[in-house]
């Protein structure tokens, strides 16, 4: 998968000052809701930031970090914006996902929604809207976590499979790779009969292993200790076929290795990416970020269609096991900081710099 050019989405300001959460009630910037709460006193109300009602004076506006703090201090919800409708729709999807987790078998989107007390459609658009993924792409996910966890205590692989909740075998052999990285037998054996090539080799920025299956490279990691990236490889693949890599091999470490030391070279080497369906749109997002630019971890949420998902975007950025060629190291805090990096903060910082010379 290449890097393809896109311009920057602009970065959201974190609405830490009344300056920036006075304008974003202005410019009715949807990014703040949830972030705050304003309160009009010639009114009594509560609004969201983006609220579609007449713009009030700014001296009769205060800001509330919680619906709750605006209804102590005497104010009602808005009923245009419905602002105290955020909470309850959190409550819901948190409910909407604890029942998912418990159902012994797959729940419909009817059911979901009139547990929660929504309509299929309103349920549907708010559930997308905080996880990033639909009921459905989360019951899978949910399913197959179940199979990851009972493959290794059942039986059969058939029994597995039936005890996460398939009602048929065939259904999810046929969609086992993509959600197990392998078929669950393989999957059962600790990745036994896969082969996984590697090699380990040096950059400016201390050691780096590169490992790749048929299919493409499953892992691009830096440390300052070479035994520790092979032991880390082996506890990922604990029966897998690891191969030392031949000299074809050695030719594809050596183009890694010059994507980390010259990143203008691009990076147009095969992938096999292995997450579940949500981790692989944000580290899809993080591709399509442009050599020499930086996001925030609002940007790609909003990139993805799922912008309250940001604790999300952080946790398959941290879950990211393909530096460089998967730029998580390209995300930023909303100042601009530097926040953590799964390699350390100063190869981030280092990695960032290479690129704003390029």
């Amino acid at each position: 998968m290449s890097i393809a050019a896109m311009a920057p989405a602009k970065e959201a300001p974190d609405f830490s000052t009344d300056a920036e959460r006075w304008q974003a009630v202005v410019a009715r910037d949807r990014r703040a809701d949830g972030r705050f709460y304003t309160s009009v006193a010639t009114t009594g109300i509560y609004c969201r930031p983006s609220c579609g009602a007449r713009r009030p004076k700014r001296e009769n506006v205060a800001f509330y970090a919680t619906p709750q703090d605006a209804e102590r201090a005497g104010f009602r919800p808005c009923k245009r914006c419905r602002p105290d409708e955020i909470d309850r729709q959190a409550a819901a999807v948190a409910e909407a996902c604890r029942l998912i987790a418990a159902a012994e078998t797959p729940l419909s989107l009817a059911e979901l929604a009139e547990a929660v007390g929504m309509s299929q459609f309103h349920f549907h658009r708010v559930f997308k809207a905080a996880t990033g993924v639909t009921p459905k792409a989360y019951a899978d996910a949910e399913r197959a976590r179940r199979v990851r966890a009972a493959l290794n205590t059942s039986e059969t692989v058939t029994e597995a499979i039936y005890d996460a909740g398939f009602n048929s075998n065939g259904r999810f052999y046929a969609s086992a790779p993509k959600r197990l990285g392998m078929t669950p037998t393989k999957f059962r054996a600790g990745g036994a009969g896969e082969t996984v090539r590697f090699a380990i080799g040096q950059t400016s920025l201390g050691a780096i292993l590169v490992a790749a299956t048929d299919k493409g490279i499953v892992a691009i990691q830096f440390a300052d200790d070479p035994d520790a990236l092979l032991r880390d490889l082996q506890d990922r693949f604990p029966k897998a076929k690891l191969v030392g890599g031949d000299a074809a091999f050695e030719k594809l470490v050596a183009r890694v290795v010059g994507s980390v030391e010259n990143p203008s070279a691009g990076f147009d080497l095969p992938l096999d990416v292995r997450g579940t369906a949500f981790q692989q749109r944000v580290w899809q997002a993080l591709q399509e970020v442009p050599t020499g630019k930086t996001v925030s971890y609002a940007d790609i949420a909003e990139r993805i269609g799922a912008p309250k998902a940001v604790r999300a975007v952080a946790g398959a950025c941290a879950a990211n096991d393909i530096a460089v060629a998967i730029p998580c190291h390209r995300v930023v805090r909303n100042d601009g900081a530097l926040s953590g990096y799964r390699w350390g903060v100063e190869r981030k910082r280092a990695l960032l710099e290479r690129e704003a010379a390029a």
